[in-house]
């Protein structure tokens, strides 16, 4: 009878742990992009437009969440919206090129066993977003390019649109602008770092990260990179580490900013590795990371996502458009940086 009570105590006390252990809320965070966003610049329609689109994805990739469905799932949900807005440099809104095209870029990847696909330079391919996830589940490799992405993207029998499909005009306008702005200097680089070439030339991204149910953390981004850019130029976003990255001992990012920074100083990989081996919060590590990067001239902003369900934003721009939404509370979305 005693050792029989001593085994049930025994028990009891093992389950004690798991009776307490934390619970770890699901939630996701999403980005339109940053850049020099101010409210005398933005009209009361315009504002009305991007704060409901904003809600309206995160809103979708929560109910994802909410029902049990995974943050892949989720961030692949929200940035779908996000590209078939107008409003944002991806999909339907994305910038043109020097040559007057379109070229996007995009890249997902799940955080437990650090799976990620990713695409560069697709022309005709509606949604990038669900290319990369193809990339990811169905092929061998990371990143795909070009035609070859394209060809891929037939054999998954994704949706296909001629190139003129993401044409606007207010991204034809600021192409325009941009061109006019190139020929007084021969040397791009110098121009594009000055004050003569409107930040939002250089940025504009979408993207999201989430923290499901089971605690699998996952990131996804994507992008018509920057007006005029030129040569094939690929950014920040499909490239692992720099633009997108999830990893649940950690953290996920998505960034959205002049994607040459991001790339030189790989800001998503940064953040997590400050948060994996310093044991600092996501936080702070990315804010640490942002402020160093404004620093050499690096402006933008990243959404985060860590393994206990905490999210935020962090940027040091003008404004970001963005929403987040956590578990059992409502939609925040913001667009300025007060």
């Amino acid at each position: 009878m005693k050792l029989q009570s001593a085994v049930i105590v025994a028990l009891n006390l093992l389950a004690l742990p798991l009776a307490h252990a934390a619970h770890v809320p699901f939630g996701i965070v999403i980005h339109g992009g940053a850049g020099t966003i101010s409210r005398d610049s933005m009209s009361p329609v315009q504002q009305q437009a991007y704060e409901t689109t904003l809600k309206h994805a995160v809103d979708t990739g929560y109910q994802v969440l909410a029902s049990g469905g995974t943050s892949l799932d989720a961030v692949s949900a929200a940035v779908v919206i996000l590209e078939d807005s107008p409003l944002f440099n991806a999909g339907k809104g994305a910038v043109y090129t020097y040559d007057g095209k379109h070229e996007l870029d995009a890249a997902i990847m799940r955080g437990d066993n650090r799976a990620a696909g990713a695409v560069a330079g697709v022309t005709t391919v509606k949604n990038p977003i669900k290319l990369a996830r193809a990339v990811m589940e169905h092929s061998e490799h990371v990143l795909l390019a070009g035609q070859g992405a394209e060809l891929f993207a037939k054999e998954q029998q994704l949706d296909l649109v001629k190139n003129n499909y993401f044409d606007t005009e207010f991204r034809y306008q600021a192409l325009q602008k941009a061109l006019k702005a190139l020929t007084k200097c021969p040397h791009q680089a110098q121009l594009r770092l000055s004050p003569a070439f409107p930040l939002e030339w250089n940025v504009g991204t979408v993207g999201a990260v989430a923290i499901d149910q089971q605690g699998l953390l996952a990131a996804a981004t994507s992008t018509g990179g920057m007006t005029a850019k030129r040569y094939g130029r690929i950014g920040d976003a499909p490239l692992i580490g720099a633009g997108t990255f999830a990893d649940n001992q950690s953290c996920a990012v998505s960034a959205t900013g002049h994607g040459e920074f991001f790339i030189r100083y790989q800001v998503a990989g940064d953040i997590c590795a400050r948060v994996r081996y310093q044991g600092k919060s996501a936080s702070v590590a990315a804010d640490e990371v942002m402020q160093e990067l404004k620093t050499v001239g690096g402006l933008g902003g990243v959404i985060v996502v860590d393994n206990k369900g905490g999210l935020s934003w962090h940027l040091n721009s003008e404004g970001m458009y963005r929403a987040k939404r956590q578990q059992g509370k409502a939609a925040e979305v913001a667009i300025f940086k007060d």
